[in-house]
This record gives structure tokens, C-alpha cells and sequence, in this order.
């Protein structure tokens, strides 16, 4: 089988009941903690960028299915639904994004300010491309106004083999290009240890 008919997506049987996570979650907790810590971006002083994965999104579902008691086949089916779209195949990187803002003040001024900051994002290669963030078509339209962004996004980016092998060459870096908010990050080299393994599947 192809890495790209290899689907890393989440079913019913990833996901524990309530009570036996319970028994798991802290410790599974902290090594998903760690994890991010090698694929979290921080952009200036408001926009974070997180880049997601199989692990990250089982978490996510597992802690949503705690806090609102999620204990049903259906129940569970939803949240499946709503967070595989997140999980990266072979050839992309996922990522979510957030503004940090913490005050009626900061959203007052930054969300008219940052319309548009979800298509703003490029990845860098050594050989020169760019590879410009797609908005995730299932949450776009959910999320995105031309008055006031949103707070969080999610977005993929979509690399060709040759794009791949550049990316494991060398330097790589995450730029925002929005007039507002420019931004560059040269990624750590466990960030891009991590990341080229979502790549390279």
C-alpha cells in the first residue's frame, strides 16, 4: 500500500471510555504536552501556531470526551468527524491557529485588524519554494468573517515529494506575510524532526 492510501485517521476503537482514561490521562497528558512543545510556534506577542498530529488530536477528542461526558458511539462519531480533518496526511502539515488575546481591548483592536490572517502563513524551503497555507474547508466557513477574524483557525499546507526532500535539506521557515502582522520563525531542528516526520508518513 502507498503512503498516501495509508490513512492515519482516528476511529471508535482509539478512543477510551471515560473511566479508562482516567486511569491513563495524566501520564498521556504529559507526554502529548511534550510533543507540542516541539511543534508550537510563537509569533511576536499574539498568534501561536500549532501543529497538529495524530497524537495531538487524540487528546483533544479524549479531553472533550471527559469534560462533556461524551459516552455514546454517536457522541464520540461527532467529535471524530469534526477533528480527523486535522490530522495530516503523508505530504501536509496541519496546524491551528491562535491570536492570544486576552482582553475586550485586544479583541477590539486585532480581530478587524487580522481578517485574513489564516491565509497569510508560507512555509520556506532551502530550495527557495513557498508553500502558502490552505484554510481547512470544514471549519472556513464557520470562522471566517470580513469584518473580525476569529480566534482560532485551522489550516493545512499541501508539499509535493521534490518540496519534502527540501524541507529534510535544510533551514526551513514559517513566515506570516499579513500587512499587519509580519513575522518570521526559522524552525528549531526537533521542530523539524517532528514536522518532516508528518511528511514523510
Amino acid at each position: 500500500m502507498s503512503p498516501r492510501t495509508t490513512t492515519r485517521k482516528l476511529t471508535l476503537d482509539d478512543i477510551a471510555d471515560v473511566r479508562a482514561y482516567e486511569r491513563t490521562r495524566e501520564e498521556f497528558r504529559a507526554e502529548v504536552m511534550e510533543t507540542k512543545r516541539k511543534r508550537r510556534l510563537s509569533f511576536g506577542t499574539i498568534v501561536t501556531l500549532m501543529f497538529e498530529n495524530r497524537e495531538t488530536m487524540l487528546l483533544q477528542i479524549q479531553e472533550m470526551a471527559r469534560v462533556e461526558k461524551l459516552t455514546t458511539d454517536e457522541e464520540i462519531q461527532v467529535e471524530l468527524d469534526t477533528y480527523n480533518p486535522m490530522i495530516p496526511e503523508p505530504g501536509q502539515l496541519t496546524a491551528t491557529v491562535f491570536l492570544e488575546l486576552t482582553s475586550d481591548d485586544q479583541m477590539r483592536e486585532w480581530l478587524p485588524k487580522l481578517v485574513g490572517i489564516e491565509r497569510s502563513f508560507v512555509v520556506v524551503l532551502p530550495n527557495g519554494d513557498r508553500v502558502p497555507s490552505i484554510t481547512e474547508e470544514a471549519h472556513a466557513g464557520q470562522l471566517t468573517r470580513e469584518e473580525a477574524t476569529a480566534a482560532v483557525h485551522y489550516i493545512r499546507f499541501e508539499f509535493t515529494p521534490e518540496q519534502i526532500e527540501s524541507f529534510a535539506s535544510g533551514a526551513v521557515r514559517v513566515e506570516i506575510e499579513h500587512p499587519d502582522y509580519l513575522e518570521s520563525i526559522e524552525l528549531s531542528e526537533p521542530t523539524r524532526a517532528e514536522l518532516l516526520g508528518d511528511l514523510r508518513g
